[in-house]
């Protein structure tokens, strides 16, 4: 625990100031160098950000051991050891043994990366009264009276919980998963027990894309992409798998949502949209790629990567539910604007070219669609309290991530190893 105490409260009606790092501590028999490891369920999380690698280590550098009571103020222990030397942070994957080492400083480089890196985000954080709307929302007692969440009645088509139960979350990419396998859901999204896997390539380029339009978008000033040179490299691409990443850039350019916006209108990349469902008792989450504001009405732009060419435009809402629930955001009024000037776009971007398509969230045809899959994706999971049922015929549990933890995954699996080797 690292803080201090104040003889008299504060601007901000405070008198102690407590900051704790969360994980497995040790010290050397000296007390000169202290570590801190912070664990994750899967494979160790190598790609913690700076700042915050950097705050957890200033916390083992400034830090004393207490007892850290639940709501209650933290109760230094006696003796304190001598303050260390050097800390060390350092991630370990519980699935595999894996180990890395995030952050070895001494104290004097620790104090110059907090004060550089840290600082200036504690002080927004403790000065902070907004209100940020998010999965988080689930859990709050203030939800039902809250004007910072949109509300949305009837969004999900669900009927509400037959018996009391506790408010959850849920976003199209978990609808999916539990339209797919219940027991697969519960365990990934849920118990977030998942298998370490391999990506392909399709996947890390469409990853690698997305991180450079998200950072070209989210600049400021606003600048199109087809004013920005193209990427000489892209992470986690090597040589072979870049050309096809930069033949879909280049293709976006020419679709690009700030080419001729004025500026304006409000730019979002990333956005991240709750709305209260009251009817199901859900707070439902929509990832967005961006969302952006045209002359009084407000766009969602969702961008795919793909290899081969998809089907017709009147099935997009059924092939990408995330379109439909795009949809049903818009004409329900909930990110705001003139729904009649309102749209959702659809971008897909391929190595030899690009489409652009747009949904009308004022069309009646689109709008019944809309709500047909998304209350045929949510209706069953608002019922379903076990997640017990058996995945479909067909579903491939080869490839499931979560099969070391089903018995039904690992049987299945293990009978079509059986079939292969006769």
């Amino acid at each position: 625990m690292s803080g201090r105490e104040l003889k008299a409260f504060d601007a901000r009606g405070v008198d102690q100031y407590e900051r704790t790092a969360w994980g497995r501590q040790y010290a050397s028999g000296d007390g000169s160098v202290r570590e801190l490891w912070i664990p994750s369920l899967g494979q160790v999380k190598a790609d913690r950000r700076l700042f915050e690698v950097v705050a957890a280590a200033h916390v083992l550098a400034t830090g004393i051991p207490a007892r850290t009571p639940y709501l209650k103020r933290s109760e230094p222990l006696p003796k304190p050891p001598p303050q260390p030397s050097r800390v060390r942070v350092l991630g370990v994957g519980l699935r595999d043994g894996s180990t890395a080492v995030l952050g070895d400083w001494d104290v004097e480089e620790v104090q110059r990366l907090f004060d550089a890196h840290v600082r200036d985000r504690m002080t927004k954080v403790t000065d902070g009264r907004g209100r940020r709307p998010g999965s988080d929302c689930a859990r709050c007692e203030a939800l039902a009276g809250c004007q910072d969440i949109p509300h949305a009645p009837g969004l999900l088509g669900a009927p509400g919980p037959a018996r009391p139960r506790k408010r959850r979350s849920i976003s199209v990419s978990d609808l999916r998963a539990y339209r797919d396998c219940p027991a697969r859901y519960h365990l990934t999204r849920v118990l977030h027990l998942r298998e370490g896997r391999t990506e392909n390539e399709a996947i890390r380029r469409g990853r690698a894309v997305d991180s450079w339009l998200n950072a070209c978008h989210g600049a400021r000033p606003a600048v199109p992409c087809r004013d920005i040179p193209l990427p000489e490299t892209l992470p986690g691409l090597d040589e072979a798998e870049l050309p096809a990443a930069r033949a879909m850039i280049r293709a976006h350019r020419g679709l690009c949502p700030l080419d001729g916006l004025p500026a304006t209108e409000r730019v979002e990349p990333q956005r991240s949209v709750a709305v209260y469902d009251a009817r199901a008792d859900v707070v439902v989450i929509a990832a967005c790629d961006v969302v952006y504001t045209d002359d009084g009405g407000v766009v969602i732009r969702e961008t795919k990567t793909a290899a081969h060419r998809f089907g017709e435009r009147r099935h997009l809402v059924e092939q990408f539910p995330q379109l439909a629930l795009a949809v049903l955001l818009l004409a329900s009024g909930a990110l705001g604007g003139d729904p009649r000037r309102s749209r959702v776009e659809l971008e897909v971007l391929r190595p030899d070219g690009a489409r652009l398509e747009e949904l009308d969230p004022c069309d009646g045809p689109t709008l019944d669609q809309s709500r047909q899959v998304i209350a045929g994706l949510a209706t069953g999971w608002a019922a379903d309290e076990t997640y017990a049922a058996e995945p479909a015929p067909g579903f491939d549990c080869s490839g499931c991530e979560a099969a070391r933890w089903c018995s039904v995954g690992r049987s299945r699996h293990s009978a079509d190893t059986t079939e292969e080797t006769r």
